[in-house]
C-alpha cells in the first residue's frame, strides 16, 4: 500500500506544463500606491519614477506626486524612487498581498553631490486601511516557521473557521482557488485538490463578505497563491520520518508498536531561469509525496470470505486470518506542479499552469475492525491545467485572458474488479448480531464520479484615475458530470457468484449532465485619503441539464417501467440566476486606525451530486442500501442556495507592531438544501432534495498581532459564534422519518452540528532567522453540540447539550547550518505536544467518548468474538494521538 505510486506518475511532470512569475490574472495580484515629496519643502515631485527592481513594473508621479503600479504578484520587493537632480531612494521589504493597496511614499532630497542611492527597510503595517471586510494574507516565510502540513491547516488557523466551516456555513460553500482558478470538484462542492504549503507564495483566505470578481461561494474564498521563478536558479529539498507515540493503547491498538516510517515525507521545489532561453523563460517545479498509516488499527482474525455463525452451540467460527495489524485510516498522496511563462516582450505575458494529485485512502469503519480488508478503499486522482495570456495596455490598464481544465475522477470500492470472486454475499455478514464485529464479508456497492469543467474567463483591470480601479469580467464554465454506482450481486440467482445487474435497476445506476455556468462582474475600488470604497455588482447565471419527476408520490408507477420513461412524468430544470451586490468601506480613523463596514449578496449552485441523484428513480422496498442510492432522488430544479453577509469591523495599531482587530459579523441564510419526506407505500418512506433549509449565523472575533521583531512574534485569536438552522444535514428530514419512533423535523432554530461558542487559536514563534527557530500553534474550544439520547430515545432537545471542550498544542523546532554556501537544516515536529485525548464524538447517552450506558445495560454477551466493551471502544471518537516527525531539509 505505502509504494503503490507506479512509474507512469512520476513520469507525469516530465510532461506536465509548467508555469512562472510573469503577469498574473486577477484575484492573484495587488498594487503599490503613494506620493512622492521634496525632502526640503514637502512639495509634490511631478514625472519622478518609481520602478520594482528585478521586474518591469513601475510608474510615474502625476502632477499632485502621486503614483501607482498595479498587477504585482505578491511577495517581497525593492522599490526605487528617483528624479533628475534629486537623490535616489530604495526601500526594501516592501510587502505587496492579493487583491491589496500597499502605500509607500518616498520624500526625496535635492542631490547636492553624487552619493549612491538611500536604502529605506520598510515596515508592513499593522492597520491594513483599505481592508473593506475580514481577510488574512499568510505568507510562505510564515507558514514556514509554524508546523502546518496543508493549506488546510491554514484556513482551520483563521478567526471564524471551525473545522472548515466559515462562520457557521456548511462544508462546500467556500470556494478554493490555485493561482485564481478554481480547485472545486462541482460534483461534491469541496476541493478537489490544494497545493502544497512548500509551493506557497501566499494564501489569502477571506472568511467575510467578498468582491464581485468572486463568486459560487456562500462563505468564503480561499487563494492559494504559489511561488515565483526568479533571475537564479533556486533549489529546495526536505524530507521527514516519524510516527505516532502515545502511551492510550486502551483506546488505540497497535499504538506502542513504533514504526520509524510509518509517516514519511518527501517534496522539493526547483524554478529559474529556462537555459538557452533566459530572457524569455522561467520555470517553477515542485512535488511532494506524503505516506500515513494513521492511528486507527484494525486485526486481520478474519478475511473477508471466512463465514461463521453464532446461533448454535457452540457457535461455528472460521478465522483464516494472519491476526496482522492493518491501518484503517491511511493517507497516501502524490501532487505534482509545474509553470512556465513566455515573457514576449512590451508587457505581454503567456502562462501555462499545471498541477496533478493522486490520493489513496482509507475511511475507518468501525464494524470491520477484525476484517478491515473487506470495507472500501478510496481513490481520487485530480488535474488542473490552465493558459493565461496577460495584455498590458498601459501601465494603468490590462486584460487577461484565461482557459482552463480540471479534471477529477472518484473511485470507492473494496476490490477493482466487479466480478473479483473474493466478493461474497451479503448474507455473509448476517452471522453475527448485537454489539459485535464482521466476521467476514465484504461492502459489494462500486461508485464512480467524474467531473470535467471548462472554464473560459476574460478580466480587465484599469486605474483610471488616482482614485477609483475599475475591475470587469466575464466568466464560462461548462461541465461534464458522469457517476455510476452498481451492487455487486450474489445469491441463488447468479450461482453464488458475483454479477452486475442490469442497467436501469434499482441498484445500477448512470448518469451524464452537462450544466453550465456564465457570470459577469463590475466593481470599483475608491481609494481616497479619508475613505476606501469597494462597491461592485455581479451577475450569475446557471444552465441545468436535466429533469425532475413532477410528482414524486407516484413514484411507485415507474416500477412498472423501464427507461427511458415517458417525458409526461417530468418536468425540465429551467435556468436559475442572481444579480448580487457588494458593498465593503472602510474609514481611516487615525494614522493606526480604520473602521470597516461591509454588505453582501451570495450565490451558489447546490453540489452537483444532489441535482441528478438516483437517475433511475428507482426506489426499492427491502434491502440495505447506502443513504445516497435507494432512498433519496435527486432534483435538477434546484434552486441556488443564498446568504446575505453583514459585518463591522476595528482595525488598531496599539504599539509599534502590536495591533488588533475587533468584528462583528452576521448572516442570513437561506434556500439551502434539504430534504422533503415522500411515502411510497405504508412500508416504505422515501425523500426528495428540495431547497427548504435555512439558518442564522453571528459571532465576534477578536484578533491579536505581534509583528515578529526582537526575536519573536505572536497571534492570539478569539471567536464567539452562534450558529443556528434548522438542519445541519440536507438529509436530516429523512433521517428524522426513518428514526423509530419517527422525530419531528425542527421548526425552530437549533444549534448546527459545528456550532462551537468559544474558540481560541494562538501562535508563537522565536528565534532568529537562518539560525534556529523554535514555534507552536495552540487551539482551545468548547465542545460541540450533540443530540441526548438513551438507546436511541430523545432525552433533550436537538443538539442541547456540547461535548467536552478540546485543546492541542503542535510544536516546531528547526535548526540551520550554512555548509559550503548551502543552507542544510533538521527540524523536529510533533503535533498533539500533550497527547491529549479529545473527544470529537461521544455517546449521546453520557456525552463522553469513553463510556456508554449500553456497557451497564448489556446482560449478554454480543454474537459475535468481541466482547461488549471491546466493541464500545471507539478509537474514531477521539483526535490523533501524539505525532513525531524528524526530518531534514537544505537549500541553495
Amino acid at each position: 500500500m505505502k509504494n503503490k505510486f507506479l512509474l507512469e506518475k512520476v513520469l507525469i511532470i516530465i510532461s506536465l506544463s509548467l508555469f512562472l512569475n510573469f503577469q498574473l490574472f486577477a484575484g492573484t495580484t495587488g498594487k503599490i500606491a503613494g506620493k512622492i515629496l521634496d525632502a526640503d519643502n514637502g512639495e509634490p515631485l511631478i514625472g519622478a519614477n518609481v520602478i520594482i527592481l528585478g521586474t518591469t513594473l513601475g510608474g510615474a508621479t502625476d502632477f499632485e506626486g502621486n503614483y501607482f503600479i498595479i498587477n504585482i504578484p505578491p511577495g517581497k520587493y525593492q522599490v526605487k524612487a528617483s528624479l533628475v537632480g534629486y537623490n535616489s531612494v530604495i526601500t526594501q521589504n516592501v510587502q505587496v498581498n492579493v487583491d491589496q493597496t500597499t502605500k509607500l511614499d518616498f520624500s526625496l532630497q535635492v542631490e547636492a553631490v553624487e552619493m549612491n542611492d538611500i536604502l529605506v527597510v520598510a515596515t508592513r503595517p499593522i492597520v491594513q486601511k483599505d481592508l473593506t471586510s475580514t481577510q488574512s494574507n499568510i505568507s510562505g516565510d510564515d507558514i514556514s516557521m509554524l508546523p502546518l502540513e496543508s493549506v488546510q491547516s491554514v484556513v482551520n488557523l483563521q478567526a471564524g473557521v471551525v473545522d472548515g466551516h466559515f462562520r457557521g456555513g456548511r462544508i462546500g460553500e467556500v470556494q478554493y482557488l490555485i493561482d485564481g482558478v478554481s480547485a472545486n470538484d462541482a460534483f461534491t462542492g469541496s476541493p478537489s485538490m490544494q497545493a502544497e504549503v512548500n509551493s506557497l507564495q501566499e494564501v489569502q483566505v477571506i472568511t467575510g463578505t467578498f468582491n464581485a470578481e468572486y463568486g459560487d461561494a456562500l462563505s468564503g474564498i480561499v487563494n492559494q497563491v504559489t511561488k515565483l521563478a526568479e533571475d537564479k536558479y533556486e533549489f529546495n529539498f526536505s524530507g521527514y520520518t516519524g510516527d505516532y507515540v502515545s502511551n492510550r493503547s486502551d483506546i488505540f491498538q497497535n499504538i506502542d508498536n513504533f514504526s520509524p516510517t510509518g509517516v514519511h515525507n518527501l517534496q522539493g521545489t526547483f524554478s529559474g531561469p529556462f537555459p538557452g532561453a533566459e530572457n524569455v523563460l522561467k520555470f517553477f517545479l515542485s512535488g511532494r509525496h506524503i505516506y500515513d498509516d494513521g492511528y486507527i488499527y484494525g486485526k486481520r482474525m478474519f478475511n473477508p470470505q471466512d463465514s461463521s455463525t453464532f446461533q448454535t452451540d457452540p457457535p461455528i467460527i472460521r478465522a483464516t486470518g494472519d491476526d496482522k495489524y492493518v491501518p484503517m485510516n491511511f493517507n497516501e498522496t502524490l501532487s505534482l506542479q509545474g509553470k512556465l511563462a513566455f515573457n514576449v516582450g512590451n508587457g505581454k505575458g503567456l502562462v501555462l499552469n499545471a498541477l496533478y494529485s493522486d490520493n489513496q485512502y482509507r475511511d475507518y469503519d468501525h464494524i470491520y475492525q477484525l476484517n478491515p480488508d473487506g470495507d472500501y478503499k478510496k481513490f481520487n486522482k485530480s488535474y488542473l491545467l490552465s493558459a493565461s495570456y496577460t495584455h498590458v495596455f498601459s501601465n494603468s490598464t490590462f486584460l487577461d485572458v484565461i482557459a482552463s481544465g480540471f479534471y477529477s475522477d472518484y473511485k470507492q470500492y473494496v476490490y477493482e474488479n466487479p466480478l473479483d470472486p473474493r466478493y461474497v454475499a451479503t448474507s455473509w455478514k448476517q452471522g453475527v448480531s448485537g454489539d459485535a464485529f464482521l466476521t467476514g464479508g465484504t461492502e459489494n456497492w462500486h461508485f464512480y464520479h467524474t467531473t470535467k469543467t471548462f472554464t473560459g474567463k476574460l478580466d480587465l483591470t484599469s486605474q483610471i484615475s488616482q482614485v477609483h480601479q475599475i475591475k470587469t469580467g466575464v466568466e464560462f464554465k461548462y461541465h461534464d458530470v458522469r457517476y455510476e454506482d452498481y451492487q455487486i450481486v450474489i445469491d441463488a440467482s447468479t450461482g453464488y457468484k458475483p454479477t452486475l445487474p442490469s442497467p436501469g435497476a434499482f441498484n445500477n445506476n448512470f448518469y451524464e449532465s452537462n450544466p453550465y455556468q456564465a457570470a459577469a462582474y463590475i466593481q470599483d475600488k475608491m481609494e481616497l485619503d479619508y475613505l476606501i470604497i469597494n462597491f461592485g455588482v455581479r451577475f450569475e447565471y446557471f444552465q441545468p441539464d436535466g429533469k425532475y419527476l413532477l410528482n414524486p408520490n407516484n413514484i411507485a408507477a415507474l416500477d412498472d417501467l423501464s427507461p427511458p420513461f415517458p417525458d409526461s412524468l417530468f418536468g425540465t430544470a429551467s435556468a436559475k440566476y442572481q444579480f448580487s451586490p457588494r458593498l465593503g468601506i472602510s474609514y481611516p480613523i487615525s494614522k493606526n486606525g480604520a473602521i470597516h463596514v461591509s454588505y453582501g449578496h451570495f450565490f451558489q449552485i447546490p453540489p452537483f451530486e444532489y441535482l441528478y441523484r438516483n437517475p433511475n428513480f428507482r426506489v426499492p422496498l427491502t434491502g440495505d442500501f447506502p443513504e445516497n442510492v435507494g432512498n433519496t432522488i435527486g432534483n435538477a430544479d434546484l434552486e441556488p442556495q443564498r446568504t446575505v453577509m453583514y459585518e463591522i469591523g476595528l482595525q488598531q495599531e496599539v504599539f509599534e507592531g502590536y495591533g488588533v482587530t475587533i468584528t462583528g459579523y452576521l448572516k442570513d441564510i437561506r434556500n439551502l438544501l434539504g430534504s422533503e419526506l415522500h411515502v411510497k407505500n405504508e412500508y416504505k418512506k422515501f425523500s426528495k432534495m428540495i431547497n427548504i433549509d435555512y439558518g442564522s449565523v453571528k459571532g465576534i472575533t477578536l484578533s491579536f498581532e505581534k509583528r515578529f521583531s526582537h526575536g519573536f512574534s505572536a497571534t492570539v485569536d478569539y471567536t464567539y459564534q452562534d450558529a443556528k438552522g434548522n438542519a445541519s444535514d440536507p438529509n436530516d428530514a429523512f433521517r428524522k422519518a426513518q428514526a423509530s419512533p419517527p422525530i419531528e423535523t425542527n421548526k425552530q432554530l437549533a444549534p448546527l452540528d459545528w456550532d462551537r461558542t468559544h474558540s481560541l487559536n494562538f501562535t508563537f514563534t522565536a528565534g532568529v532567522p537562518g539560525d534556529y527557530i523554535i514555534s507552536s500553534i495552540g487551539r482551545w474550544g468548547t465542545g460541540l453540540p450533540y443530540t441526548p439520547s438513551i438507546q436511541d430515545q430523545r432525552t433533550g432537545l436537538e443538539n442541547s447539550d456540547n461535548r467536552p471542550s478540546i485543546f492541542n498544542v503542535d510544536l516546531y523546532m528547526t535548526k540551520y547550518f550554512n555548509v559550503f554556501d548551502k543552507q542544510f537544516s533538521v527540524f523536529l515536529k510533533v503535533f498533539n505536544l500533550f497527547d491529549n485525548a479529545n473527544e470529537l464524538e461521544v455517546f449521546t447517552d453520557t456525552g463522553r467518548a469513553g463510556y456508554t450506558l449500553e456497557l451497564t445495560r448489556s446482560t449478554q454477551q454480543p454474537r459475535g468474538v468481541n466482547t461488549t466493551k471491546e466493541y464500545f471502544t471507539r478509537p474514531d471518537f477521539y483526535s490523533a494521538p501524539r505525532q513525531i516527525v524528524l526530518g531534514a531539509s537544505v537549500e541553495f
